[in-house]
């Protein structure tokens, strides 16, 4: 079927979004883009940021700051209540307006399915909405109370801070960050990935819209040295970084070296999956191809199955039939509501999967996919392996493609053993119909969080990750205090 793209739909922006303008970059560089899905020009040359760029935008969000400071104060006056609240809430209603151009600019350019995007763009709208109603619930605390002193502690922001966004999920990312940054009265430079950056330059031009003041909100673009630039800059005091582990601890390195800003990472994981024999092996075989979702590009989806022997030759014709679904859905029109495949989101991305897969050969057995693939295509069907060592790499490493490793255990034991064998902790799952069991696997697994019956991935709910995963936290009440920083008053009454 021949796929080709309306452009004229929506305006594709082609400039960097700075002190509320679109702006060029001061290096003259620019970045041509092309369609995953057919190879058409999306974009004959996007500006690309440098690091002279990336001053320019801290520059503006220090003027930003005074003003957005201003109206944070003035929101914590119960005689003007609303000033940070309502340009937050605008911020969420645009998004609602404009859901469908943000997704038609993933969509277009990375064959992200219109029905994955509509799901983004509505959850990019809830956390706006949720934190905008937060900006006065974040409290100090009062220490103690003698007869001649009192100690209480603030949570006060930052001020300048950053955030580096994945080729995935950069809209539902910039707004993780985003919104509870702004309720919390910092300012934030946005940088794009270099391979997906249209929906957050957008993004920042509707905060704007929205009445949030020039500078609060800037977007950059660019490569390794607009990122360099962010992680190193002197007057940024944060950053938050999702994407892989090497590049995250670049940015920790480069962070620490510059001026210690504080570091809030998400980067990645192997999650694994538990089956145990009472489940509902229907549920659970759903539950196992998770891995399906932004075809496997996804952090916190599920690419290790364990399942009980005593069920797992149940299961792994359930999981098959699901697989094949969405396999015969594969290569359909992005912008049809009937298409829930996608394809791999860059060539890079496409060899790297490939070579799990070959590698995965010599150390599993290969049970569905491995179909023959055009090698200048970026499609690559699902992938199930069983009976893998567990010193294979697809099951030690984080792969980001469609390929689900399945292997058997025989106790409960023996299940959190292998789950927890790995230096990822970002998420889990347990499907089990016994409650204590499922609370006994939910406190020693070695992860952020788990999902029992389900993806415990919600936004009122923290997102963080253990070991390899990450550190700090995003959703919820917490990601607003990961968005300031404590202070302690000890006040003597004299």
């Amino acid at each position: 079927m021949s796929i080709d793209f309306d452009l004229s739909r929506y305006s594709i922006p082609n400039q960097l979004y700075i002190h509320g303008e679109w702006v060029d970059s001061k290096g003259g560089q620019t970045q041509p883009f092309k369609s995953v899905v057919n190879g058409q020009v999306i974009s004959k040359g996007l500006q690309w940021a440098n690091a002279k760029d990336v001053d320019i935008a801290v520059e503006s969000a220090a003027k930003g700051l005074q003003a957005w400071q201003a109206l944070s104060k003035a929101s914590r006056n119960w005689a003007q209540m609303g000033a940070i609240n309502d340009k937050i809430l605008n911020l969420a209603n645009l998004v609602r307006e404009h859901a469908d151009e943000l997704g038609w600019l993933e969509s277009i350019l990375i064959g992200k399915s219109t029905q994955f995007a509509k799901f983004e763009a509505d959850t990019v709208l809830q956390l706006f909405k949720y934190y905008g109603t937060m900006v006065d619930k974040l409290h100090g605390e009062v220490c103690s109370w003698e007869d001649n002193s009192l100690e209480y502690t603030l949570r006060q922001p930052f001020g300048i801070c950053a955030a580096i966004l994945p080729f995935n999920g950069p809209l539902i990312c910039a707004a993780m960050k985003l919104a509870p940054a702004l309720a919390t009265g910092n300012v934030l430079v946005l940088k794009t990935s270099d391979s997906n950056p249209f929906a957050p330059l957008r993004l920042a031009a509707l905060a704007t819209e929205a009445g949030i003041p020039p500078g609060v909100v800037n977007c950059v673009t660019g490569n390794v040295e607009s990122g360099v630039a962010l992680s190193s800059h002197m007057k940024i005091r944060k950053i938050s970084f999702t994407g892989s582990i090497a590049t995250g601890k670049q940015v920790q390195i480069a962070a620490a070296k510059s001026n210690l800003k504080s570091v809030t990472l998400e980067l990645g994981g192997k999650s694994p999956i538990i089956v145990l024999p009472d489940a509902n092996l229907d549920k659970a075989a759903e539950g196992c191809t998770q891995f399906l979702n932004l075809n496997g590009q996804g952090c916190i989806l599920a690419t290790r199955a364990y399942i009980h022997e005593s069920i797992i030759d149940e299961m792994l014709p359930r999981i098959k039939a699901i697989v094949q679904a969405y396999t015969d859905n594969m290569r359909s029109d992005p912008l049809l509501d009937t298409t829930w495949s996608m394809r791999l989101f860059h060539e890079r991305q496409r060899d790297i999967v490939r070579s799990y897969i070959e590698n995965g050969k010599q150390d599993a057995t290969l049970y569905y996919g491995d179909n023959p693939e055009d090698p200048q295509d970026v499609y690559i069907g699902p992938t199930i392996f069983v009976n893998a060592s567990p010193t294979a790499k697809i099951v030690r490493e984080e792969i980001f493609g469609p390929v689900l490793v399945v292997n058997s255990f025989k106790d409960v034991n023996e299940a959190i053993e292998v789950a927890n064998d790995s230096e990822y902790g970002l998420g889990a799952c347990v499907w089990t119909r016994d409650l204590g069991n499922a609370l006994h696997l939910a406190n020693r697994l070695e992860s952020g969080s788990v999902g029992i019956n389900a993806i415990a991935n919600k936004i009122s709910v923290p997102f963080s990750g253990w070991k390899q995963s990450g550190q700090g936290v995003e959703n919820s009440l917490d990601a607003l205090k990961d968005w300031t920083q404590i202070k302690t008053v000890v006040a003597n009454i004299v």
